[in-house]
């Protein structure tokens, strides 16, 4: 059996192997307004079920990247680490990780047209259940592509843009 199959071919999500696992998923918006909701890393815990803090640091940049305190809820308990984040705006990438590197991840968002993108996620972890990581994953794609559009709808709102 192939994985995935079955499954409509802009929506996969499945383990690739132990540890490493990925999801993507369609969004009407403009591929740049998706980026820049996901490269702010004050906006990480909306997005990411487990995470409730997200901090840039102004000390030197970590092995892999910008400095930033996370903290998060994992397995009924409270965690807090200093973690990588990297930012690609030419590739709309974002990357990440932690410095035990038993738990990385990248975030791409690719244009599909003028108003239309697609959010891929990819993610290794050493020590989860695969089920739950793998709904997640599919929480935090669906969480992008609903606050993106809203933090869009505000901004229109704001500037009275296409509000009357």
């Amino acid at each position: 059996m192939i994985p995935g199959a079955g499954l409509p071919p802009r929506c996969r999500g499945y383990p690739l192997t132990m540890g490493d696992y990925r999801y993507s998923a369609p969004v009407e918006l403009p591929a740049d307004q998706v980026f820049a909701f996901v490269a702010e890393p004050r906006n990480l815990p909306k997005y990411f079920p487990r995470v409730t803090t997200a901090e840039p640091k102004d000390t030197a940049e970590p092995e892999g990247g910008d400095a930033v305190h996370v903290e998060a809820e994992l397995a009924h308990r409270h965690v807090e680490e200093e973690a990588w984040l990297r930012r690609d705006p030419e590739r709309r990438a974002l990357s990440w990780g932690a410095e035990d590197d038993e738990y990385h991840g990248e975030l791409r968002v690719e244009e599909r047209g003028p108003d239309a993108a697609e959010v891929h996620v990819a993610l290794h972890t050493g020590h989860a259940d695969g089920e739950r990581v793998q709904r997640e994953l599919e929480r935090t794609v669906a969480a992008i592509t609903h606050l993106a559009a809203a933090e869009t709808d505000v901004a229109a709102a704001d500037d009275q843009r296409g509000w009357l």
